[in-house]
């Protein structure tokens, strides 16, 4: 059964390791119709990719690189950004010209396969795992499967506002999401928050009277946001020389669960580069149906209807 991971899953796995070190399972996965990954070397003048597949010359041709390179809808830039990574391929060739073997791949007939046959069967609700392919102000693009993107929103990573998504996330990390909707193009949408647990959960891991340590995540003139976990944030009063995107410690003076409010007072803020952490998973199924993120007694509610 062919994987609809995201591209990098398979390069060193067992199997695609040992297709790419043998002649006779590298023709065994061509007969079979058996997808496989390997770096990218170069793209030539012609922006055709050429494969580092060990004991035989592999290339792809421009217009096998990606969906859309040939109507145009999908740029050149993304055949040049593979280079150096890996890549998902069928093997839809073995040529021999005065001794030289040459495998001729399709990358696009991957993707085509997961459009087909992998994508229709995943639902508004369902939890893939995907991979950081590139970070802009507005979300974080995702490979959701050989190599097909999908927009995961700035609101949609978590409750806590960030001010942009590398606050989170680096190029290549693997996440988990949600698919949140399908555009008309089949196109999907994804969210994120609702795996990093509910305001109950992420609250229980304070006490009053604690001191510990946030994020400055906004500065407002009626106070100071402070970022506790993800989907946590506190209140602190306003305190001069204070900046978005500092370290600090503060004081957890009360906590109000029916109001979902955490009273700080900042002991100190200053700036500090600590190694970065990777998403804390408060849901490890498959599928959500609903989430609702405020307490059960809170005054105000806040949910997702998949």
């Amino acid at each position: 059964m062919m994987s609809y991971l995201p591209e990098g899953h398979l390069i060193n796995s067992e199997k695609n390791t040992a297709a790419l070190s043998s002649p006779e399972l590298f023709k065994k996965a061509y007969t079979e119709g058996e997808a496989l990954e390997a770096r990218a070397l170069y793209c030539d003048r012609e922006h055709n990719l050429h494969i580092d597949l060990g004991f035989i010359h592999g290339i792809i041709p421009r217009e096998e690189c990606a969906i859309g390179i040939t109507d145009g809808t999908t740029r050149d830039i993304a055949i040049i950004a593979r280079v150096n990574k890996p890549v998902r391929f069928f093997i839809t060739d073995i040529t021999d010209s005065d001794g030289q073997k040459t495998a001729i791949l399709s990358r696009k007939a991957v993707q085509e396969a997961f459009q087909n046959e992998y994508l229709p069967t995943l639902k508004k609700g369902d939890i893939i795992t995907a991979r950081i392919t590139h970070l802009e102000s507005f979300g974080a693009f995702c490979d959701i499967g050989c190599g097909i993107n999908a927009l995961l929103p700035i609101d949609n990573i978590s409750v806590s506002r960030i001010p942009h998504p590398n606050a989170r996330f680096r190029v290549g990390d693997d996440i988990r999401v949600i698919i949140k909707d399908f555009d008309e193009f089949g196109r999907a949408t994804l969210t994120h928050k609702e795996l990093l647990g509910t305001w109950q959960e992420n609250a229980e891991a304070f006490r009053v009277g604690e001191t510990v340590s946030g994020i400055v995540r906004s500065v407002e003139s009626y106070g100071i946001f402070i970022e506790l976990s993800p989907n946590l944030a506190g209140l602190a009063e306003y305190t001069n020389s204070v900046y978005e995107g500092q370290q600090t410690s503060v004081y957890i003076k009360s906590i109000i669960p029916e109001k979902m409010k955490f009273k700080l007072i900042i002991v100190d803020s200053f700036n500090a580069d600590y190694p970065f952490k990777k998403p804390e998973y408060f849901f490890e199924g498959e599928h959500m149906d609903y989430f609702r993120y405020s307490p059960q007694n809170s005054e105000k509610i806040i949910e997702t209807l998949f």
